[in-house]
């Protein structure tokens, strides 16, 4: 199956053709091979993104967002760095398949 349309920077053009299928992926082109942690921060984010119909604008109110929902041990950068390298917010909303968070290099 092939992977929904993309723009130049991988993001979904529909973030309801995902499937986790499509976050695998997407995923392994980045070198991350997803884990439980992974999927909860996913599964979070397309929530949130259900809920407020935007994904959290900047990296920043991502790990705030992240804190808030599960505690310190897992809202903080270092741990989301850690499963989401580079701009986490922006790797794991790629992933998520939901748009390209707006404050985010």
């Amino acid at each position: 199956m092939p992977t929904p349309e993309r723009n130049s920077e991988g993001f979904l053009e529909n973030p309801r053709a995902w499937d986790q299928e499509t976050a695998l992926r997407i995923a392994r082109e980045d070198g991350i091979a997803l884990s439980e942690n992974h999927w909860e921060i996913i599964w979070f984010l397309r929530d949130f993104y259900k809920a407020h119909e935007m994904a959290p604008p900047s990296n920043r109110l991502f790990v705030k967002a992240v804190r808030e929902a599960m505690g310190e041990d897992k809202g903080n950068s270092i741990y989301l760095m850690t499963l989401f390298p580079g701009t986490p917010a922006k790797t794991a909303c790629r992933i998520a398949g939901l748009p390209r968070p707006t404050n985010c290099l």
